[in-house]
């Protein structure tokens, strides 16, 4: 059993079929705003569990042993989102006459899970875009990012980036042609950069290995900029460097 977290969508998986309960879970854990408290493979237990954990979305089973999942919501009094799970479409009119989100046909693919999710909670699409800016092509080598700019996810591939500079809660990312100013903190791009090119040299820049033409201890020049070594980050940079 996992704690509720905060500021997550707190969820239950509930179904008979180990199988269909791990494809939920690691559709689950795709998606970091999501947080998986508990699974069940039963109607009984998830009432149990339910006395005693906070849930904000059922991933439910509609035909499974000793009580249905359209019983066991019936059965609820104030009942949380539900998104049934099943394979036979019969069940699908009943599903939605009480008043569930969505219906997911077995096998379930990740695309149409994420789309229930968003109906479930619309204003998680767009934290979620935000919490996957970095899409790494390992087979190509081809690395990048996409930045979400004037209502478009834009790509930028990272071996183009020369430094990303913070202003206040967004970033100002400064490319070889252009720049992108998008919402987000340089503490979350840092994080999704960890293990790349890249090294934060202050508290309102990082910069890439690559890109650097000289450095001193107090400056490193990036293309044509100089930019500050914050005291906070200057032995790692060196060290770095000197490596």
């Amino acid at each position: 059993m996992l704690k509720p977290e905060k500021n997550k969508v707190n969820c239950l998986i509930v179904d008979d079929e180990p199988m269909a309960r791990d494809v939920l879970r690691r559709y689950v854990e795709k998606i970091p705003l999501l947080n998986l408290t508990g699974e069940c493979s039963n109607a009984i237990d998830a009432l149990i569990f339910l006395q005693s954990n906070e849930v904000d979305l059922i991933f439910l089973d509609i035909r499974m042993p000793e009580l249905l999942g359209t019983d066991f919501v019936q059965s609820l009094r104030n009942p949380p989102k539900i998104i049934f799970t099943t394979a036979y479409k019969e069940y699908a009119l009943e599903g939605f006459e009480l008043d569930a989100i969505d219906y997911l046909l077995k096998p379930v693919r990740f695309e149409r899970f994420m789309k229930a999710v968003n109906k479930a909670f619309p204003k998680i699409e767009d934290q979620i875009q935000d919490q996957q800016l970095l899409n790494v092509d390992k087979t190509t080598g081809n690395d990048f990012i996409y930045l979400r700019v004037d209502r478009k996810l834009v790509k930028i591939l990272l071996s183009d980036i020369l430094y990303i500079e913070s202003i206040r809660d967004y970033i100002k990312v400064h490319t070889l042609n252009k720049f992108y100013v998008t919402r987000q903190t340089i503490s979350s791009i840092e994080a999704m950069l960890s293990g790349s090119e890249f090294i934060r040299i202050h508290r309102s820049y990082i910069i890439s290995f690559s890109k650097v033409k000289s450095f001193s201890n107090e400056l490193v020049e990036v293309g044509n900029t100089e930019l500050p070594i914050g005291k906070l980050y200057r032995n790692n940079f060196v060290k770095t460097f000197s490596a």
